[in-house]
């Protein structure tokens, strides 16, 4: 009990302590905080004076007391206690503007000593030498960036000895600076190979690029080893992953022989990779070896097939259908024969250099041991609008796995999509199932026209009125699409193009218009090329091969002819019923056989097939 002003107050002890204690602690608190504040007062402004004292004495030449102020803060920070967690972003920085200060004058020098052959004044030299590890150290990674121009041509070697001749007796920079000049000789010896390999490196062209490296690693020492051996590194981990992912493309279209060249090249670059020693091993099963071959080549042409043989010989029969094409499983019975018969296919363009746009240089067929070389055309793949009513693909389409197929409407009036309804998903089967029956995952040429379709597609205004004709003269309902449509028609059939290239299918013209070439004149011609460079060789891109319609082939040395290599075509191919090729004036000419219904009743292509054999009983006896 206590008394106040007369009054007696009853206290609780123990919580008025408390009371005191938390009122002691936090006046000890606001002590701490205030001298924490002046000691962070005093600091800064400490720190403050740092850069004017730093400018000022590199303003008055005084070097040594600039050095010193470098030092003594560079000192702070390097001997730091590790358990100390103050905050040094004051240090820090005024560290970096004292460099930079610095930096910025011995830039100057250096520019004008390079491109106006300055020669430094005295006073250039105090300062150089004055401030001694701080200029120093710019000044050695500036001649070794400089060694490293001369290696890779963007400097001469008069001007890189000049520098050296200003600056190799700085008594901060000589113990760098001579023995690198004493490498010049040996840097230039190395220049020619090592802007070899640099340049195939920017270029992706890795494998080479390490080779160009690794010889120079082994002809030379000291500065080009070194850098040489940085770059080779370099190189490495660049290209690891994008030549991977080549090689696991190679290997998922069936480019066996690629592969393996590539494989081997990287499993000597990268010997302890597991997954390069297993994909090769892949490789290598799926390879034989190879050898030059002399003989004829065969050239098989077929037009898109029949799909459906109820609409095509019972429904909706006309002779044409029968007389021209062959049916699904004919063409898939002939593959089976050829394959039986040892014949591989290979792209007839690796037959010709086309380098040159003068001249072609003849090309040595490559073939594995024991096989056949073949070339198979798939002629006027465009779909004209009327075989859809005969049993025929209307289009073409990706599935939903990115395989191209076919289209087509069945005998009940159901549309089909399936890879084994056209030629090109049938043979892309035939390959899956025997790789061997490709030479490096080539399939075939398919030759395109463009007057009403690319695929089925009209990618052009051009050809509504075509396609329209001849809608109406099968009595079918006419077409009108927009520029809109006309688009998503070119992106489509765009990416069905990409599909087929990269998987071994090549393309070919076949004229705009199928037109029987060499019974047309060179206007005609010329205004046929034209249209199809513009609607069909925007969407295909580069195209040296021409499939003649009809076999109507056009003499190499006639104007017309002459004109057509002008435009890119310098692979030919006529019609013959005889495997039969030959290299002329700056073009190489092929004939092809077709292989329709009425070729499969009246021509012997027994070298081929057994006609009974493949044969299909849905067409009409005759």
């Amino acid at each position: 009990m206590m008394e106040f002003g007369g009054h007696s107050v009853s206290v609780d002890k123990p919580r008025s302590i408390a009371m005191w204690v938390l009122i002691g602690l936090g006046i000890a608190s606001l002590i701490a905080m205030f001298a924490i504040m002046i000691f962070v007062s005093k600091d800064t402004r400490r720190l403050a004076g740092v850069m004017p004292g730093f400018n000022e004495a590199l303003e008055k030449r005084d070097y040594a007391t600039a050095l010193a102020m470098y030092r003594d803060m560079n000192d702070i920070i390097i001997n730091r206690d590790p358990g100390d967690d103050s905050d040094f972003t004051g240090e820090y920085e005024i560290l970096t503007q004292m460099e930079a200060t610095v930096n910025e004058r011995v830039r100057s020098i250096e520019d004008k000593i390079r491109y106006d052959r300055y020669t430094p004044t005295t006073d250039d030299i105090a300062f150089l030498e004055g401030l001694s590890e701080l200029t120093g150290a710019r000044m050695t990674i500036w001649l070794n960036d400089l060694c490293e121009e001369f290696l890779l041509g963007t400097i001469e070697k008069p001007t890189l000895m000049f520098i050296f001749d200003q600056l190799e007796g700085l008594s901060n920079l000589s113990a760098a600076a001579k023995p690198l000049r004493a490498e010049v000789d040996q840097i230039e010896m190395s220049r020619g190979d090592m802007q070899s390999a640099e340049k195939l490196f920017a270029n992706e062209q890795y494998v080479e690029a390490v080779e160009y490296y690794e010889y120079v690693i082994e002809t030379s020492e000291g500065f080009v080893n070194d850098f040489a051996k940085k770059r080779l590194e370099d190189c490495k981990e660049e290209m690891y992953q994008p030549m991977m992912k080549i090689a696991d493309h190679m290997l998922a279209n069936f480019q066996y022989y690629s592969a393996e060249k590539l494989l081997s090249d990287l499993a000597r670059i990268f010997p302890e990779d597991q997954i390069i020693q297993s994909n090769l091993y892949m490789a290598t099963s799926n390879t034989y070896p190879v050898s030059k071959y002399t003989g004829s080549v065969e050239v098989i042409c077929v037009k898109p097939l029949v799909a459906d043989t109820k609409v095509a010989f019972e429904l909706n029969y006309v002779a044409s259908t029968d007389s021209y094409y062959l049916t699904t499983s004919e063409f898939r019975a002939i593959l089976e024969s050829l394959y039986e018969k040892g014949f591989c296919l290979i792209d007839p363009t690796s037959m010709a250099d086309l380098s040159n746009t003068g001249f072609i240089n003849v090309q040595d067929i490559v073939i594995p041991q024991d096989k056949k070389p073949l070339v198979i055309i798939l002629e006027d793949f465009s779909y004209t609008a009327t075989r859809g009513k005969l049993g025929m693909c209307q289009r073409l389409v990706l599935n939903d796995v990115g395989q191209v197929c076919g289209e087509y409407t069945s005998a009940a009036g159901q549309t089909v999509v399936s890879r084994t309804s056209e030629a090109i998903g049938i043979l892309d089967a035939f390959v899956e199932e025997h790789p061997d029956f490709s030479y490096n995952g080539v399939k075939g040429v398919i030759s395109l026209t463009g007057y009403q379709s690319v695929f089925g597609y009209v990618t052009d205004a051009d050809q509504v009125d075509d396609r329209n004709n001849a809608l109406e003269s099968a009595g079918m309902a006419t077409i009108s699409p927009t520029d809109k449509e006309i688009e998503t028609n070119r992106a489509t059939v765009l990416a069905i193009l990409d599909k087929l290239k990269d998987s071994g299918w090549m393309l070919a013209s076949s004229t705009y218009g199928f037109i029987n070439a060499n019974h047309c004149e060179i206007d005609t011609i010329k205004n046929d090329t034209e249209k199809w460079l513009d609607q069909v060789g925007t969407l295909t891109g580069p195209v040296s091969m021409l499939v003649y319609p009809n076999g109507d082939f056009i003499r190499g040395s006639d104007s017309r002819c002459v004109y057509l290599k002008d435009q890119g075509f310098r692979i030919f191919f006529g019609v013959g019923p005889s495997p039969y090729f030959t290299y002329g004036d700056n073009y190489l000419y092929f004939d092809r056989c077709m292989l329709t219904g009425d070729t499969l009743r009246n021509v012997d292509y027994s070298r081929l097939f057994d006609k009974d054999e493949i044969y299909d009983s849905a067409r009409k006896k005759s």
